[in-house]
């Protein structure tokens, strides 16, 4: 069976494998599939070799966190685990903005910790950066948690290449995690090169596009009506059909390259550099297969160019969230 190799976390981080798995999915925003058979995934993508498990606490209100606690129970040294906090919700699952103040840091990470029923988080990112609270404020508590040993590495979420500096200035940052797809290359331009020069890894989430880079939807008819895609900005109405057009094209080149559509967006992703690690989300183990497999596709410098061409930076229609998601992103 094919052995999934390690990439490091920046200079002076930890080695995890190749690609991650996010685990959202497993809780909320998509439907289908069963507790069962996420904790089955989980299983299985440790016995392949991938062991950067992706959570975060307003996954599913903390059920997230909950399920892959339970799944790894007797794993913990099999596992890489990631999880994040600042995006607050309410009773009902409603929104409350974004807290990055050193109270709310704390008594994150306890909760966590808790539902994790772990000792330590390996790497704590704040998933959104709140503007109310200086960086340096919310990076100085993170560090006190790694300093008492609740977390093992400091990482940031969607947070402009400035924030990123001063974040970093104030303690090591060891990983910054963005979308980054064929759909969505904002980070080409700024945040990929920022990291690069202060030695901090990449995590690029939503590598697949959110299921669209798999050449597996064809309508926005098969969503549910409570699948979060439903109504997002970049499958409804002409942009679907602009973008779904764009994708019959990745889809044409993955036939001629003998793969899926799906192991080509990925591995156009994890050709853009050893530095860059993907976590795309499944909760099926067919699936995470096939995104295995990613690692054995082999782009050359034309293959690269030809993806250009098909889908160059912004050529995706429509904004990667809504409007209130976009006003979150890139602090």
């Amino acid at each position: 069976m094919f052995q999934l190799g390690k990439r490091r976390l920046g200079s002076n981080g930890p080695e995890v494998s190749a690609i991650g798995l996010g685990c959202m999915g497993m809780s909320e925003f998509y439907v289908g599939g069963s507790e069962a058979e996420s904790i089955a995934t989980i299983h299985h993508a440790l016995d392949r070799g991938v062991t950067f498990l992706d959570t975060a606490d307003m996954y599913g209100w903390g059920a997230n966190e909950e399920l892959v606690g339970r799944a790894i129970r007797d794993r913990r040294n099999d596992v890489f685990l990631a999880t994040k906090f600042g995006n607050v919700r309410g009773p009902n699952g409603e929104f409350l903005g974004v807290r990055g103040d050193p109270d709310y840091v704390r008594s994150a990470c306890e909760a966590s910790l808790k539902r994790l029923s772990l000792e330590v988080i390996d790497l704590y990112y704040q998933h959104r950066v709140d503007p109310k609270v200086p960086i340096e404020d919310t990076v100085g508590e993170m560090a006190r948690l790694k300093e008492e040993g609740k977390i093992r590495f400091l990482g940031l979420s969607e947070a402009a290449p400035q924030t990123i500096r001063r974040a970093h200035a104030t303690s090591p940052i060891t990983a910054v995690q963005t979308e980054l797809s064929l759909w969505s290359r904002d980070a080409e331009a700024e945040v990929i090169p920022t990291v690069r020069e202060l030695g901090i890894g990449y995590v690029a989430y939503s590598p697949l596009g959110r299921g669209f880079l798999t050449g597996q939807i064809k309508s926005r008819d098969d969503f549910p009506e409570d699948d979060f895609r439903k109504h997002h900005p970049r499958f409804q109405g002409e942009n679907f059909e602009k973008n779904i057009q764009l994708v019959r094209e990745v889809e044409a080149m993955a036939k001629e390259k003998g793969c899926t559509t799906a192991q080509l967006a990925l591995a156009w992703v994890l050709a853009k550099g050893e530095d860059i690690v993907p976590i795309p989300g499944t909760k099926h183990v067919r699936y995470l297969n096939e995104n295995i497999g990613a690692l054995e596709v082999k782009l050359v410098q034309q293959d690269l160019d030809r993806l250009d061409e098909i889908l160059p930076p912004g050529a995706a229609a429509g904004p990667r969230y809504h409007e209130r998601g976009m006003a979150t992103v890139n602090l």
